[in-house]
């Protein structure tokens, strides 16, 4: 006898793809921590205007083109270095660049707060992940091949001999590359579905939340159901099985922890209350070519990297610099850092955004300044890096 199908009896895996909606296989470590997972497609079909005799709707054709779009949610967990986080597949679809690892270093003489020396050639980049105590910095320059400095100061000098952790680093690109959603149900029998081809036009973090939460969307190519299945679908010869299950980590990060450096010193800001962060890729999908019915490919536009933050307004220095910053247009660096533990660290940072002119907030006992959408620059698919560590 059938059942309802318990909305908690779901698993959700990503894994990007070779080509554009051809769908890979997966395995239970492409398991995210999925929230909740919405997706839709339509038939793009025209009002018949053909004269028929009667005001009656006669129907339309089948095999017009099909439009999906999603919007995926997923918490910042736990994730086991130097192996990518299991959404590394989104954030590469977000960002365009495969994840970089470090696999990390002994330090050595001469390290400070602000300075790491290694003991061996560290193999770092500018504007790279690094992690150490808890805290997850980037590399501002690189003096030689065993120094760097960073973008911020440690919170706590690291000692000579200290061991550095991997860190896995997402960069800007041209390209867009997509990915495969798997939305797996219990029990089997379950209608099971697959995003394939889903590209990221937007990703939205914000802080300050119950949990630190990703926010993905955009268009898809197709939804592949196991319901009305057809050979050659996602270039697949069967619907997949769900594989056997693997060692999943539950464990996911309070949504107040964590760090905000903001301006050009830059300072740790302890009264932030509320920040966002949000990318668009102006994602256009190839749908309205001749003899498709599916989307080719996607083709992103000018990405657009918006940061917003409220903060409490205080009678010091650099928390005014803030205000003049905005008034002068003029840049300032941003950098969020979600969690506070070595293997719950993300890190995102724009080294350079034009504040607005904040929104004074007095409906509250103390006065707030909201600073919405600043919008990051930079000469070159540079304008923010996003870290896990």
């Amino acid at each position: 006898m059938g059942s309802y199908i318990s909305s908690y009896a779901n698993r959700l895996y990503v894994k990007g793809e070779s080509a554009y909606g051809t769908v890979p296989a997966i395995t239970s470590d492409n398991r995210i921590p999925a929230v909740k997972l919405t997706a839709r497609q339509q038939v793009d079909l025209r009002l018949r205007r053909d004269k028929t005799g009667s005001r009656t709707f006669l129907g339309m054709p089948a095999g017009g083109r099909r439009n999906s779009e999603y919007e995926l949610r997923t918490y910042l967990t736990s994730w086991r270095p130097p192996t990518p986080p299991a959404y590394s597949g989104l954030f590469s679809a977000a960002l365009g660049g495969a994840p970089v690892v470090f696999g990390g270093g002994v330090l050595a003489g001469g390290t400070t707060e602000s300075v790491l020396v290694f003991a061996a050639p560290h193999g770092l980049s500018v504007s790279q992940g690094v992690a150490h105590g808890g805290e997850i910095r980037f590399v501002e320059t690189l003096v030689n091949n065993t120094t760097v400095t960073l973008n911020a100061p440690l919170s706590v000098s690291p000692v000579v001999g200290a061991a550095l952790p991997p860190t896995v680093t997402f960069w800007p690109a041209t390209d867009l590359p997509s990915v495969s959603i798997y939305d797996y149900w219990t029990p089997s029998t379950a209608v099971q579905r697959i995003l394939a081809g889903a590209a990221v036009n937007r990703l939205r973090v914000g802080l300050n939340g119950d949990y630190h939460e990703f926010v993905f969307s955009g268009p898809a190519q197709d939804i592949i159901d196991s319901a009305s299945f057809q050979s050659g679908a996602g270039e697949l010869g069967t619907f997949p099985a769900e594989p056997p299950p693997g060692d999943f980590d539950h464990a996911i990060v309070p949504g107040h922890l964590g760090q905000v450096w903001l301006g050009g010193g830059p300072h740790r800001f302890a009264t932030v209350t509320a920040g966002t962060f949000e990318l668009h890729n102006d994602v256009e999908v190839r749908a309205t070519e001749f003899g498709r019915t599916l989307a080719a490919a996607v083709v992103p536009g000018r990405r657009e990297v918006r940061v917003g933050f409220e903060i409490y307004e205080r009678d010091e220095a650099q928390t005014i610099s803030l205000y003049q910053a905005a008034r002068q247009q003029s840049p300032i660096a941003v950098m969020f850092q979600l969690g506070q533990k070595t293997g719950q660290l993300c890190g995102l940072y724009a080294k350079q955004v034009v504040p607005e002119t904040p929104q004074f907030d007095d409906e509250d006992r103390r006065l707030k300044w909201r600073f919405r959408d600043g919008r990051a620059f930079g000469e070159g698919e540079d304008e923010v890096v996003i870290a896990f560590g």
